[in-house]
């Protein structure tokens, strides 16, 4: 089965409306960090369960050593590796593009929307989590926990989607609300 190409490079493309070009560059680069630490080379099939059954090929920047320095605190780069990841992922799955970065507090990261709107308008909403290796039970968990914590912005009455990555495998749990 020939699987989709699901290319981290094209985050600082610029052509996502709330993702400018160097922070996009930033989330591939600790997505591949995430990836290679789990001993993942580019091409390597992440699998998409819940919303999907989909398969993608991974493709990410060069990863140096001062990558690998500048992404020093795991956290940070298996949480923004995996924002990356669920970006493109999104797009891919249901069309919808990241229009904004949510504020604190609301529950979700980021706003979905089409880009063809003017203004943009929320269509949607994303939360993302990322674990750097994990059970099945590990990501069922984080994926019950998100959507329970998008309840907070339940009052937009749109859609939300919690996209859970794991690096180990790699995987991603897609779901809707």
């Amino acid at each position: 089965m020939n699987a989709s190409l699901l290319d981290l490079r094209d985050l600082d493309s610029g052509r996502i409306p709330g993702v400018s070009q160097r922070v996009g560059a930033s989330l591939a680069e600790a997505a591949g960090v995430c990836l290679e630490s789990q001993g993942h080379v580019a091409g390597v099939q992440i699998v998409v369960k819940g919303y999907s059954s989909n398969r993608y090929s991974l493709n990410w920047p060069p990863i140096t050593e001062q990558s690998i320095r500048a992404w020093g605190d795991r956290e940070s780069a298996t949480e923004n590796g995996a924002a990356g990841v669920a970006i493109l992922l999104i797009e891919k799955e249901t069309g919808y593009k990241v229009i904004e970065r949510s504020r604190r507090g609301t529950g979700i990261d980021y706003w979905l929307g089409d880009e063809t709107d003017e203004p943009l308008q929320p269509k949607g909403r994303l939360e993302v989590s990322g674990i750097r290796g994990g059970e099945n039970r590990d990501v069922r968990t984080r994926v019950r926990q998100k959507l329970e914590q998008t309840d907070r912005s339940d009052d937009s009455t749109l859609p939300a989607y919690v996209i859970v990555v794991e690096f180990g495998r790699p995987l991603a749990e897609v779901r809707e609300k």
